[in-house]
This record gives C-alpha cells, structure tokens and sequence, in this order.
C-alpha cells in the first residue's frame, strides 16, 4: 500500500468514527440515566479528541511529503 492510499484510508476511517460517535451523543439520552449519560458524553469527548489527534499528525505527515526538499 503507498502512503496516499493509506492517509486515504485512515481519514475515511476517522469520518467513519466521528460518523458513529456523533449517533452515540444522540443516543445516549435515551437511557434515561443521567449518571451514565454524563460518563458517556465524558468519553465521548475523549474518543473525539482522540480522532482529532490521528486526523492532524495524518495532515502532517502529508504536508512533509508536499514540501520542497532543502
């Protein structure tokens, strides 16, 4: 696999969670628990943060690859 298939691939992946995560905010009032809806939102942010972080070092270690070499 070349390395623009694979940024390719892992943003497709982290459209996928972010996709997913957004139907889990929705649902998770539903369980009319409010203790568990507050943990759920916690952690939900977390994974959020976390898809953040692999979406930005794959816009990095993109534009390293795009710039001019010295």
């Amino acid at each position: 696999m070349e390395k623009k298939e694979a940024i390719d691939q892992i943003m497709s992946h982290c459209r996928d969670i972010a996709s997913k995560v957004t139907s889990l905010h929705q649902l998770s009032p539903k369980l009319n628990d409010p203790a568990a809806h507050g943990e759920i939102i916690k952690a939900l942010f977390e994974l959020t943060k976390n898809v953040e972080v692999v979406k930005k070092q794959v816009m990095k270690s993109q534009k390293r690859d795009e710039s001019p070499e010295m």
